[in-house]
């Protein structure tokens, strides 16, 4: 092969067997929890119609579109004069048709609008597919990376919330992950920026407060100063940057500066009802009000929800919100829904991290036989066979190797138990099992071979 070595593209990543395991953990234990919540499974093509794609994520978002070529000839009606000016992108437009999906949220609403006719409503759907972007790659970002995300559509109640925070909890608490979860609400931001009178500054607000702890009281006013917010509205933020004390208390504080607004008391009104609903069902994870959580603010309307884990530095592991407007894109207007994204990379990170995965999530074989020649190897398989059928993940080593190399193989993939068979076994209808883990060995029976290993 000389040096022309295989590579991968820049932002991708190969997953080995280990990586494979620990991600399926991860994957199975939401699927299992989303079942549990009549939450349902759908899979999207990865490429859309770039029609599908286009201008649904902004300017940015466009350039971010992996484009697919045509197949056959795609030079098919272009003009010389097209392309010798050379133009990408007026070119790219002819010369693709299709695009790699870039989430999973604009192949939903489609996924709605074409199948409306056919859908109970609400629909609880979950999806768990990669996604791509033409990103520049960085650490922790990728060009390709999965997603996974549920969504309720065509309800407006509140209790689809409670329940996403309640799933939140449950995936947490089975991963065995200690988080807090942040919850907000985009009407109580419109409120406060209403009342001080500074309603397209909002962003600038909340990411001035958001650094309270990290530069203190006096320089976030200075940045408030410097965004240009009038002195006025500065003193009428004092008690919303200092805000304090239970989820309660800040409501009550919130509830009284927002008395003009009622879009503002509206978000104070669905945040109370959440609160107190998941406090009557009890949850493991504490749950914070935080006014500095202002994620994807042109798209959520409502509750916004952030989840971080506790005992390692790793950013927002999941989140997500309530939009009024999943399928208008498609001339579909008015189908509201909420919903939530786990980061399945960072979760991975996190598990890695703090060492959380269970040893059978990740284990593989758990019994080798010695392959010592073609009479043994006979005399074996059937025991093989039974050990299957019993459900122990079980292999026959292919062939007939040094000893030392299969016992190494067995250290090798972490193999608790390798069972032989030479002549003295055969004779007693027997073979001989060695624990790994101790080093002691037994000689058994198949059927006591196979007690022993599931115990």
């Amino acid at each position: 092969m000389g040096n022309n070595k295989p590579s991968i593209p820049k932002g991708t990543r190969d997953f080995g067997p280990e990586e494979m395991a620990k991600r399926n953990y991860i994957f199975n234990t939401i699927k299992e929890v989303y079942a549990l919540y009549g939450f349902q499974q759908i899979e999207t093509p990865s490429m859309e119609t770039l029609q599908t794609l286009m201008g649904k994520y902004g300017d940015e978002g466009d350039k971010l579109l992996f484009k697919v070529l045509n197949s056959g000839d795609y030079f098919k009606g272009i003009t010389d004069d097209e392309l010798r000016d050379r133009n990408a992108l007026k070119l790219q437009t002819k010369f693709c048709e299709k695009g790699l999906r870039y989430d999973l949220t604009v192949p939903f609403a489609r996924y709605v609008v074409m199948h409306r006719d056919s859908l109970q409503l609400p629909f609880k759907r979950y999806q768990i597919q990669p996604v791509w972007r033409a990103d520049r790659p960085q650490k922790g970002r990728y060009r390709e990376f999965y997603q996974c995300d549920a969504d309720v559509v065509g309800s407006d109640s509140l209790l689809n919330e409670v329940e996403l925070m309640q799933i939140v909890d449950t995936v947490f608490k089975r991963l065995n992950v200690r988080v807090l979860i942040k919850i907000n609400n985009r009407k109580i931001l419109t409120g406060i920026a209403e009342v001080i009178g500074e309603a397209d500054k909002i962003v600038d607000i909340t990411v001035a407060i958001d650094k309270l702890d990290k530069i203190g009281l006096d320089n976030v006013n200075e940045e408030l100063r410097s965004d240009g917010i009038s002195e006025e509205a500065i003193t009428k933020l004092q008690p919303i940057i200092a805000l304090q004390g239970t989820n309660d208390e800040k409501l009550d504080v919130i509830a009284n500066l927002l008395q003009s607004s009622e879009v503002g008391l509206k978000g104070v009104e669905e945040t109370r009802f959440i609160l107190s609903t998941l406090k009557s069902v009890g949850l493991n994870s504490e749950i914070e009000l935080d006014l500095t959580l202002a994620r994807g603010l042109n798209y959520y309307t409502g509750a916004i929800f952030e989840v971080k884990a506790l005992d390692t530095q790793i950013g927002s592991i999941t989140g997500g919100g309530r939009y009024d407007n999943l399928t208008g894109i498609f001339g579909m207007p008015g189908l509201s829904g909420v919903g939530i994204s786990f980061g399945a990379d960072r979760i991975y990170d996190v598990l890695n991290a703090l060492d959380l995965y269970p040893k059978e999530a990740v284990s593989a074989t758990q019994l080798l036989f010695i392959n010592f020649g073609e009479k043994e190897t006979a005399y074996c398989l059937p025991i093989v066979a039974q050990a299957r059928q019993a459900g122990i993940r079980t292999e026959m080593y292919p062939d007939k190797a040094k000893m030392k190399k299969q016992m190494s193989y067995a250290d090798a993939k972490n193999i608790s138990f390798v069972a032989l068979a030479g002549d003295d076994e055969i004779a007693a209808g027997k073979v001989t099992l060695k624990n790994m883990v101790t080093g002691e060995q037994q000689l058994m029976t198949a059927d006591e071979l196979v007690a022993t290993i599931l115990k």
